[in-house]
């Protein structure tokens, strides 16, 4: 068994964001990840960091911009500590050398982005997640942090008490990927995940094929409540042929979009009468769909991509890299025609419910990053925002953890305080049908053991269920139970959703919930066992993805990123609150809380949100 201080589960952003501040607090702190941490998905980010650096701008007026692109439904503490936060952040990433692109003047650059006020958007030409993990990296390396590379964790080892707020967090087990080795860590002040996005639940997805959901699927199996899992972004410039990332910097210098009679859409059919291409990314993506929907799409699939008005000069100089991505997947050379580009699925504002400092309601469980909700987000992320909070969470988390003395938080955590019960009609049973014994909240017989005997149960309860997947000689393999899920997710869980469709994906999902029940591995060597991780995987998939589908049947309004063909207006008298799912003996338990919107100076009142 290994054992550490503080103990982080990805090498992402927000992973080693708060590996450096736990490490900073003297802490004894190792990282363990399936990735070799350059190869997270970070480095895919290509847009910026929201920081409000210059003179005009504020952080509070970086708080209003976010809390409109919420659409009301972020919680003031959490939204408050981002933008306080995120310039000495920001600057810190500079003076540790990110190579951040200048003005003539040698000031940082920033440009506008969607939905902001002011063109507080800090970027390295398109790649900006690409340095900042670099530039983090060379920190972790600096000060000589453990990592365990390409160790994939499967479960976390928490005592399970009847109450969640009762539980303690005293480690993880994880499978080596090098060996096939799997063994226990044991985390004596902290564990922090750190795993990044879920859009591998959706067959069109910007995100890397490691982004299944891992941590948030673990968090939930282990009773921490996950939230507002329904409000999943969908970015309205992915390339068709693979859902590659454009970045919102080219409609951010200036970039247009046009339908196939060449109108600029935004201003022509009324979407956007101010911003226009610069409107969230909610409001661009239905957009985009209502186009196509209304034969106004290009081959009834996508729109047009303009950015050759802006010069090869300035395009090569801020998107160069944008340049390559149209032409090795797409064909297309930008700088002569327009690219091709739909919505797809991008990024989860929904996670593993935390307050400020990361922290869980289990004792000794954090979270930040994609995989955490804050709630910063809220029904919808603006562009820019999701690299500032892997920074300012991550360091948050990290710190904490190592025991930092910190303000006590103000969003709170579990049931406590004023919730409320809730149920949404299924017309499927929902949960259970699992591998079998991988829930901590389905147990009871570890809450009087010492913290190396919980670590030691959960990996003595792993080891079983890899040894029975890997002996099993046939069944159904993950594949076609993953595709399954993929493909119902992309057709009734989009951007616009129905009820019936909603219920017609929650069948989709019972059915591959039984289906993996069978579920075999068919490589049965024991190193570099891609099929065995990916079918681990699969079961994260199946319960993300339900869970996703739930919120959205039970959320009758729309809000944000989350648009119902029934309920054509947000409800603020009804849904001013945050969408709870709780694991209780393998079912998904559904319940309320209440959203914050009582800031340190102001209230933030529910405006119509228009642009």
């Amino acid at each position: 068994m290994y054992e550490h201080d503080v103990i982080v589960v990805g090498a992402g952003g927000a992973g080693l964001r708060a590996a450096i501040a736990a490490h900073e607090e003297g802490a004894d702190v190792a990282i363990v990840s399936k990735l070799h941490p350059v190869r997270s998905h970070t480095g895919a980010a290509e847009g910026g960091i929201n920081a409000a650096l210059r003179e005009g701008d504020s952080w509070e007026d970086h708080a209003y911009d976010t809390m409109k692109g919420s659409d009301y439904l972020g919680d003031a503490p959490a939204v408050e500590t981002l933008c306080k936060d995120s310039p000495k952040e920001t600057i810190q990433l500079e003076h540790w050398g990110m190579a951040f692109s200048r003005d003539d003047d040698g000031r940082v650059s920033q440009r506008p982005f969607g939905g902001l006020s002011f063109p507080r958007t800090t970027y390295a030409g398109a790649e900006t997640g690409h340095q900042l993990l670099h530039t983090m990296y060379e920190q972790l390396v600096k000060r000589g942090i453990k990592v365990y590379d390409e160790w994939h964790v499967t479960r976390l080892a928490v005592s399970d008490e009847d109450d969640p707020e009762d539980r303690t967090c005293h480690g993880i087990v994880a499978y080596d990927v090098q060996t096939g080795k799997i063994e226990g860590f044991r985390a004596r002040n902290g564990v922090i995940l750190a795993t990044g996005g879920l859009g591998q639940v959706y067959d069109h997805t910007t995100n890397a094929v490691a982004n299944t959901g891992d941590g948030v699927a673990m968090a939930y199996r282990a009773g921490a409540p996950i939230e507002d899992m329904e409000f999943i972004q969908f970015h309205p410039t992915t390339l068709p042929s693979t859902g590659v990332l454009i970045t919102e910097g080219v409609r951010g210098e200036g970039g247009i979009l046009y339908n196939k009679h060449g109108e600029r859409f935004m201003f022509e059919y009324g979407y956007a009468n101010n911003l226009g291409e610069l409107a969230s990314r909610d409001v661009v993506s239905r957009a985009e769909l209502t186009e196509v929907n209304e034969g106004r799409g290009i081959e009834d699939e996508y729109v047009h991509l303009d950015m050759r008005h802006l010069g090869e000069e300035r395009i090569v100089d801020r998107l160069e890299n944008i340049i390559h991505l149209s032409e090795d997947f797409e064909g297309v050379n930008p700088l002569e025609a327009p690219m091709p580009v739909k919505p797809g699925q991008h990024y989860a504002m929904g996670g593993v419910e935390t307050d400020e400092n990361g922290e869980t309601c289990i004792t000794g469980l954090y979270a930040a990053g994609e995989c955490a909700c804050a709630s910063v987000h809220g029904g919808n992320r603006l562009g820019g925002n999701a690299l500032p909070e892997l920074i300012v969470f991550g360091k948050r988390a990290g710190h904490h953890a190592a025991g930092k003395d910190m303000k006590d938080a103000e969003i709170t955590t579990g049931k406590v305080g004023d919730y409320e019960p809730a149920d949404v009609e299924s017309p499927v049973q929902l949960g259970e049908a699992g591998l079998g014994g991988d829930a901590v909240a389905d147990g009871g017989a570890t809450a009087d053991l010492s913290g190396d005997e919980v670590v030691q149960r959960a990996l003595d309860d792993e080891r079983e269920t890899i040894e029975h997947l890997l002996e099993k000689e046939d069944g159904i393999q993950h594949a076609e139970i993953r595709e399954r899920v993929q493909k119902s997710m992309t057709e009734h869980v989009n951007v616009f959703r129905e009820e019936e469709a909603l219920k017609d994906a929650l069948r989709d999902i019972r059915e591959a919930r039984e289906l993996y029940q069978d579920v075999y591995v068919a490589d049965k060597s024991r190193t570099f066992n891609t099929d065995l991780l990916q079918t681990l995987e699969t079961r994260n998939i199946l319960d993300i993805a339900e869970s996703i589908t739930v919120g959205a049947l039970a959320r009758n309004e729309f809000r944000g990123a989350h648009w119902r063909k029934e309920y054509q207006e947000r409800r603020d008298e009804e849904w001013l609150k945050h969408t709870m799912l709780s694991w209780n003996d393998g079912e998904p338990e559904l319940w309320y809380k209440p959203v914050i919107l009582e800031g340190e100076n102001k209230t933030y009142e529910p405006k119509i949100r228009s642009y």
